[in-house]
This record gives structure tokens, sequence and C-alpha cells, in this order.
């Protein structure tokens, strides 16, 4: 182990606990990742000293204490977490094999550069497997969240999960409705942002995972399409997942943005119809997000751009049409919405004829954004109270109207949005 890897703040930890007579381990991840050859993203240390303990040696760094058994330490704006040994007899052995995963139960003391690895860690990483340490049936009853994490592992680092501990995900999938959705919400994420999520989805299906907090998204299994999709519904959101960039708000609108076509789907005239699902699917988005407990900001903007998502372009849309659908998603919502439409359009049966159209389309509307001749609603010439002293209008609904009518007319003609002309329009409607 190249104990040169350690950080000087983690080292400092080490040296303080050894210092007030207390034994210190580099533990978890940072072990795995170190072994791997990966860079660390988190550096957690296990120790023989109690909570308590471990506030008064570092009562002069930041710390706070948000975890049971856990104080975490800040350094340049970075966390370092400090748990005490967890179990009974208050060692580094028992520590490890009460956690998760045997790649995750590894400790490095940095002063002899050993390992201490009771569940077999090291042979697993080189097996790529993840197996829980000892009784897996256990270690999910301790806490189910690790269902998704085995999920989430085998999914960050491509190892296949080890039969024993699967069969116990499958018997155990129920045990994550005790879990709280927040938690849920955080390692869903974290899945939906490896490097192919479809992977992890077929494998919370095939241990009956998913119908336990996205059931909504299994509704699509063998559920087949039209003539226009390659798939059938969830292996289309699935798939449109895996083609969309890396955003967790992008990744997120992808895997639900069709989530209501099964409720929707009739069948007319020997042919699949799927009417409003967009709109029906941006609704039940908005409940599975809130449900999850996802920030308001979030869930307006997935279901906003679910909403939105269907995009009927041709070569003669006016300019003024052109401006009106920016007026009417947002920039740089555009931006997203299209980034959306080019994913859900590569399981499509006439795919590059649709991007040809859809490349077409962001041309137009980036020429106009550059051209500055997108005129906002609040952005008008005139307001409300110019309204209401032209039309001797009391404040009221009638007022809005005659505002958005003066907009659609510069939306057609960027040109006509100065004073003189809209009050020359007002005056004329109002004669």
């Amino acid at each position: 182990m190249k104990t040169a890897e350690i950080p000087p703040f983690v080292r400092f930890i080490l040296e303080k606990l050894k210092k007030a007579g207390c034994q210190g381990y580099v533990v978890g991840g940072a072990v795995r990742d170190i072994c791997r050859g990966k860079p660390v993203k988190d550096w957690d240390v296990a120790t023989s000293a109690s909570p308590e303990l471990i506030r008064e040696i570092f009562k002069e760094q930041k710390q706070f204490c948000l975890k049971h058994d856990t104080v975490s330490l800040v350094s340049d704006g970075q966390t370092f977490e400090i748990t005490t040994f967890r179990g009974e007899k208050g060692n580094i052995e028992e520590d490890l094999c009460l956690r998760d995963f045997t790649i995750n139960a590894m400790a490095l003391d940095e002063e002899t550069g050993g390992i201490f690895d009771p569940c077999g860690g090291q042979r697993d990483l080189m097996k790529h497997v993840v197996r829980a340490s000892g009784n897996p049936h256990v270690r999910f009853r301790e806490d189910p969240l690790r269902l998704l994490r085995a999920v989430r592992f085998a999914s960050e680092t491509g190892f296949c999960i080890e039969k024993n501990t699967l069969v116990a995900m499958g018997d155990l999938a129920n045990l994550l409705k005790s879990i709280a959705q927040e938690r849920i919400r955080d390692e869903l994420i974290r899945i939906l942002m490896s490097e192919k999520p479809s992977a992890s989805f077929n494998l919370m299906i095939k241990t009956n995972i998913l119908k336990e907090f996205l059931p909504e998204l299994q509704e699509g299994r063998f559920k087949r399409q039209n003539t226009y999709h390659r798939y059938t519904i969830l292996k289309h959101i699935l798939k449109t997942v895996d083609s969309i960039m890396p955003d967790p708000d992008l990744r997120l609108t992808a895997l639900l943005h069709d989530i209501a076509k099964p409720r929707v789907r009739r069948k007319i005239d020997g042919e699949w119809h799927f009417y409003g699902h967009e709109k029906e699917s941006a609704f039940l988005a908005g409940e599975i997000m809130d449900r999850l407990r996802f920030s308001g900001a979030v869930i307006s903007k997935v279901t906003h751009l679910i909403k939105h998502h269907l995009i009927f372009y041709d070569s003669a849309w006016s300019d003024g049409a052109v401006r009106r659908l920016i007026r009417k998603v947002g920039d740089p919502l555009i931006w997203d919405l299209f980034a959306l439409r080019e994913a859900d359009l590569t399981t499509h049966t006439e795919c590059e004829l649709q991007m040809k159209t859809l490349a077409e389309l962001k041309n137009r509307v980036r020429a106009q954004l550059e051209s500055r001749n997108v005129v906002l609603r609040n952005n008008l010439a005139v307001n409300g109270r110019t309204v209401m002293a032209e039309t001797g209008l009391l404040p009221g609904p009638e007022v809005g109207r005659i505002l958005k009518e003066l907009h659609e007319k510069v939306l057609d003609q960027p040109d006509l949005n100065n004073r003189k002309n809209l009050i020359a329009l007002l005056r004329a409607t109002s004669q």
C-alpha cells in the first residue's frame, strides 16, 4: 500500500489520535480506491476513541456531528469523518466485519503500510465481486439502504454481485419501505450518474428492488410501443438515460420523461397511441419526486422539461414560431430540452431524419437568441399601468389579456417593442 498517497490532514488526524493513546486507521472507500489505483473521493478514519474524546482531541478544528458515533472535521473545504469502532469489542477487526461489503471492509495502518482485511476485500477486488461482509441477510437487515448501495457499487466499479448477496437482495427488497425517502433519493442520483445506469436498473428489476421504491417505472416493462419506436417503454426509457449527458437533473428527467406512457397507452386501429403522455408524465414525475423529497426547484425544472419534451417542428415554422418555443420553454432550459430530445430520439426508428430536423431547429433557436429578437413578457416596452392608463381599465384579467396580445405581436415583429409603437397599437384596439 502506498501510504504516501494519504493527504497531510489525514496524517494529522492519525498522529493526533496516536498521541492521545488511541488507535486510528484509514478505512472504507479510501482503502478500496487506493487498492484499485483510483482517485480517493472521501477519507474516513476509524478509531478506538469515543465520540466525546474525538471532539476533545480535535477541539481546535472545525467540526460537526450529523451521524451517530461520527465526528466530521473540516479542512480546506473538505470533510473528513472520524468514527468510533463499531461493535462490542471495540477493535478494528470487529469494526471491519460489521461493514457493508468486503471491498469496503479494509483498513490501512498508516504507520506500517499494512492492510487489515478480515473479510477478503482484496480477493474480491481482484475477482471484481461485490460481496456482503459476513451474512448478507444480517448486513442488509442492519441497514436496508445497503440494498441500493450494492447496486451502486456494482454500477460504479463494473463488478458483479456475489450469488448469496444477490439472493439476499431479492429476499429482503421489501425492507426498503422502512428507509427514509431522502436516503433513497441520494442513492438513486448516484446510480443515475454512473457510466451506464441501465445496468443498475435491470439489476434492480431482477432483485425486486425497483418495484419497492419506483414501481411506476416498472409498469413499462414488456409494454410494446408503435412503429416509431424500436423498444418497449421501459427499455426505451433506460436507453434514453444511458444516452443523455451525465447531469443529475437531465438523467432524472430522462428517467421520468415517459413514466406515464403505460397508463395512457391505447390501441387504435391496430396501432399503439400515447396521447397526452407528456403532460401525464410530467404530473406523475412530480408526484414521484415529491415522494422522494426532491427540492422544489428540481421538481419544477424536471416536470417543465418533461411537459415540453415533444417537439413537432418542421421547416415551415416562422421565426415567430421559433421565438414562441423559446418563450414557452425558456432560455437556458431550451438547451436542456434539446439534450433530452436528442437522447430520446436515439431509440426511434427514423432517428437520423429526426435528428437532422432537430439540428435545424437548434440552429434557428441559436440565431434568434444571438440576434436578441426574443422578447420576454417582462421585457415589453409597456406594462399593466400603461395599458390601464391608455384604456381606462381597472386592474384585472383583461389587462393581462391585452399584454399577452401585445407580446404575441412582438414575437412576430420584434421591432414593434418600443413604447411609441405599442401605445399606438393600444389606442388602435381601444377605439
